[in-house]
């Protein structure tokens, strides 16, 4: 009997041992990315902080917006909220989705051609006719928010749009998008297309683990070659690249319906924050509303690591 105890617990150090020695499977990477989103703690700061004393509170009353999360990135402290998990329209915000699934599902070395079946809408800087190879279109989608990229990029890679969009829906229910049902791949006014600051922050905080992602909307300007020779000069919508301090992306938006809308994200002293904000009241609110909610941010943030 006293060795039958001895070996059991014999048994049972070589087990713990070897768990924390990996050999039970590791996380994927990807598995890792959405581990990492997953984190979301919103009751930390109200327990250790009077965030009304914190510089930049009492500007948050004057904010337009109709909705907005502010998260701190490597803790998953949520800093700031309002309506985050309201089911609301995202304009061209749906094109981190449409960014993600072109970068994990395409060859980037592919040539697309802009078909008239994609050329939907004038309010596109690509013409029927033109050809891009897939990395380039992409640029093109994320930086200037080309509505036509977006379509042919979907055509491309699921075959037809229905088909894409199946795949966007697919992947907002493995990211835990609750609040989320994409109808299109660019945002165009539809219905059926919405979702939720809160959902949005968890796909931009996913796309972002994306070193390409994070490569491309971080980047201010860029020359897009067309497989013809011509080269495009493209310059990327969101200001807060060039105006706010630490500024690493993300995408810009704006329908009527959805109204002036900003994901971004900022990194400063070894915080990075990220923040959605929809439905604020116009072109210059939303850069200017999402810079003094990252201002209070980077001001909490550094009064909680001070405790």
């Amino acid at each position: 009997m006293h060795n039958n105890k001895w070996n059991f617990l014999l048994a049972l150090i070589c087990f713990l041992t070897s768990c924390n020695t990996g050999c039970l499977d590791p996380l994927t990477p990807e598995q890792e990315r959405l581990e990492r989103i997953n984190r979301i703690d919103s009751l930390s700061l109200s327990t250790v902080l009077n965030l009304d004393s914190i510089e930049g509170c009492e500007q948050l009353g004057s904010i337009s917006a109709e909705a907005w999360m502010l998260i701190d990135d490597s803790t998953g402290i949520v800093i700031s909220q309002k309506h985050a998990n309201d089911s609301i329209y995202m304009a061209s915000l749906t094109k981190m989705m449409t960014c993600l699934l072109a970068l994990e599902n395409g060859n980037m070395r592919d040539t697309v051609e802009i078909t008239d079946d994609v050329f939907i809408t004038k309010d596109s800087r690509v013409r029927p006719g033109d050809g891009y190879e897939v990395h380039y279109l992409i640029d093109e989608m994320m930086l200037l928010s080309d509505n036509v990229a977006a379509c042919a990029l979907a055509k491309h890679i699921g075959g037809d749009t229905l088909k894409f969009c199946e795949m966007m829906n697919e992947k907002a229910a493995y990211l835990g998008m609750t609040n989320t049902h994409f109808a299109n791949p660019n945002g165009m006014p539809n219905r059926q297309n919405y979702s939720s600051a809160s959902d949005l922050v968890r796909l931009a905080r996913y796309c972002m683990g994306d070193s390409t992602f994070a490569q491309i909307v971080g980047t201010k300007e860029k020359d897009i070659p067309l497989t013809d020779g011509r080269h495009l000069p493209c310059r990327n919508t969101n200001a807060l690249l060039t105006t706010y301090e630490g500024c690493i992306g993300i995408k810009t938006g704006f329908t009527r319906q959805a109204g002036n809308c900003l994901a971004s994200a900022a990194t400063r002293e070894g915080v990075t924050l990220y923040l959605v904000l929809l439905n604020s009241r116009s072109v210059s609110s939303r850069f200017k509303e999402s810079a003094l909610l990252l201002d209070y941010g980077f001001n909490i943030m550094k009064t909680y690591r001070e405790l």
